[in-house]
């Protein structure tokens, strides 16, 4: 089942409020610069010509990343979210960066076009992930790396209800299904976690997982039809279930920034007094 967050019109919106507080006030309690670096050692950026697209680049806190590593004028970012879109262009060092309103299940980009894909934070929303992970093989050029930074499924009964209920937060598992169903090789994974959250109960926070695309063309997968649009238009029926599931849904997520202000000072308290 899908998070009631997880679709396009329902992500839309609830970035067209989370925007505002994504830098300053989400980003260093759940996805921050250490976690960042480390993720993107992944990709393998070897080179500052490597022509690399962010997908889901959101407000451009991985592109940020990426900028140190890659020319500017090299990297594309794409999110379905102007908003989001609107705060990286405010950001002095991604002047030089282009930036395009784009679906992730859609790339509107021609078949071997990057030397890198990179997507961090956004499979979250994705209603179908798979054939997002396709449209990262179809886009990358033969040989290079699709690299995927996201959240892992919880195993607290709480918090999973209230993670599923949100977005999605799929098992390790799934994520290694997609990848080797849409024809990546050579996968390779590492964890990655704020120094706050504490995984001795085996529960890791996050995974960036990569692939190699082996050869030139589409993904071998044949998916059916689309399933979603954020285009589609809002009749009555659809009007009430995105009212259900904007509302539910960011109530479930907006649980998570106490959750994590509890725990970053239970984190701090122990340092103080270890």
């Amino acid at each position: 089942m899908a998070g009631l967050i997880q679709h396009k019109k329902e992500a839309f919106w609830f970035y067209r409020f989370v925007s505002i507080w994504y830098d300053s006030f989400i980003n260093p309690f759940f996805w921050d610069e250490a976690m960042r670096e480390q993720a993107l050692e992944l990709a393998e950026l070897n080179s500052g010509d490597l022509v690399t697209l962010d997908a889901g680049a959101g407000t451009g806190f991985t592109t940020t990343g990426i900028v140190a590593k890659i020319q500017p004028q090299k990297i594309t970012m794409l999110d379905q979210s102007p908003h989001q879109l609107g705060f990286a262009k405010q950001k002095e060092v991604l002047n030089d960066v282009k930036k395009i309103e784009g679906d992730v299940e859609d790339l509107p980009f021609a078949t071997d076009s990057f030397d890198r894909y990179i997507s961090a934070g956004s499979i979250e929303y994705w209603p179908e992930p798979q054939r997002a992970i396709c449209e990262a093989y179809r886009v990358t050029k033969p040989g290079v790396i699709a690299l995927i930074i996201s959240l892992l499924q919880r195993k607290n009964p709480l918090v999973r209800w209230l993670s599923d209920t949100w977005m999605l937060f799929p098992p390790e598992a799934d994520y290694l299904r997609w990848y080797e169903a849409a024809g990546f090789t050579e996968i390779k994974t590492v964890y990655i976690q704020p120094s706050w959250y504490d995984n001795r109960e085996g529960n890791e926070y996050a995974i960036a997982i990569a692939g190699v695309k082996p050869c030139a063309g589409e993904s071998p997968l044949i998916l059916p039809p689309k399933q979603e649009d954020k285009l589609q238009p809002m009749t009555i029926g659809r009007t009430l279930t995105f009212i259900y599931r904007f509302l539910v849904g960011s109530t479930a997520g907006a649980f998570f920034v106490p959750i994590a202000i509890i725990k970053v000072f239970q984190h701090n308290l122990k340092r103080l007094f270890a």
